[in-house]
């Protein structure tokens, strides 16, 4: 079990050593091209509005286990108002549909708070919007905010 441990710490660092002396980085790059395609390793970024999405998914997802509970609903989250202004991957994205759909998601975000008897049916208009936006503009996450659904 050690040995396996061991290899499995050291071939990491192994395998992104330069073994000929023409391909040293002289830059002092270590690991930073792809191996198979010389390309460079670039880190994704998350523009700002992806970090905020994200950051509302989590806020969603406890809003959720407390409407379930029939706990205290709380106050709006304030930063979900920076869906308005929030900078996009492509800034072509943030056009008149996505500002009618992020209406809507607030509007049934603030319904929650607002009307918490009918907080569950607000809260799935909420996750409507969402879904009905991402349709349009990026599909990715669509799984992922179905989980959301508060049957």
């Amino acid at each position: 079990m050690k040995k396996l441990l061991i290899v499995l710490l050291i071939v990491p660092f192994i395998s992104c050593q330069n073994t000929k002396k023409e391909e040293a980085n002289t830059e002092g790059e270590s690991c930073a091209k792809d191996s198979t395609k010389g390309k460079k390793f670039e880190m994704y970024e998350m523009s700002e509005m992806a970090a905020l999405m994200e950051q509302m998914y989590v806020d969603n997802q406890r809003l959720k286990d407390r409407i379930i509970k029939g706990d205290t609903i709380g106050q709006f989250p304030s930063h979900f108002m920076k869906i308005h202004k929030a900078v996009m991957t492509d800034e072509s994205d943030n056009d008149a549909f996505f500002k009618e759909q992020a209406a809507k998601f607030i509007k049934a975000q603030e319904l929650i708070y607002k009307d918490p008897k009918n907080a569950k049916e607000h809260f799935n208009n909420g996750v409507d919007a969402c879904i009905a936006c991402h349709k349009q503009k990026c599909g990715g996450p669509i799984p992922k905010i179905k989980k959301l659904y508060i049957k």
